[in-house]
């Protein structure tokens, strides 16, 4: 079981990083000007999404759901893990979220300017401080 908890928390570990450069890059590509950052900052968003976000979201969530496996009865009497499950599906909403935004600058369709990814650039933070927050106090 350790060995599974150390993958999820590797895996999870590459997610976050994953979800945090992602919208950094959409703040830097809504900010270009020229053709030539453009079309880098296309490939960096789209490696980085599909070849290292994606993969580490579903190795996250594989080892997350193998880990509940082993005491799910258990887990479904304590409030903490609910409240835990619930961030992380809105995390996995923000993933998707992102996915598209990839894609609108695929497309060159983006409407948002460099302040809005400012401020989508921080939604993970928070859901980080309240999954880590349950997973470690367990409050309730």
């Amino acid at each position: 079981m350790l060995w599974i908890k150390a993958l999820h928390l590797i895996a999870m570990v590459c997610w976050f990083a994953g979800l945090f450069y992602l919208p950094r890059l959409f703040v830097y590509h809504a900010m270009a000007e020229d053709t030539t950052s453009q079309t880098y900052f296309k490939t960096m968003e789209r490696k980085l999404y599909r070849g290292i976000t994606t993969p580490a979201m579903i190795a996250t969530l594989v080892f997350g759901i193998w880990l509940l496996s082993y005491n799910w009865q258990a887990y479904l009497k304590m409030g903490w893990i609910h409240a835990k499950l619930s961030l992380i599906v809105l995390l996995v909403i923000y993933h998707f979220i992102c996915g598209y935004f990839v894609k609108l600058f695929q497309n060159n369709a983006n409407k948002r300017n460099h302040t809005y990814y400012r401020i989508f650039n921080e939604i993970p933070v928070f859901l980080l401080l309240g999954i880590i927050i349950l997973a470690v106090v367990r409050p309730f």
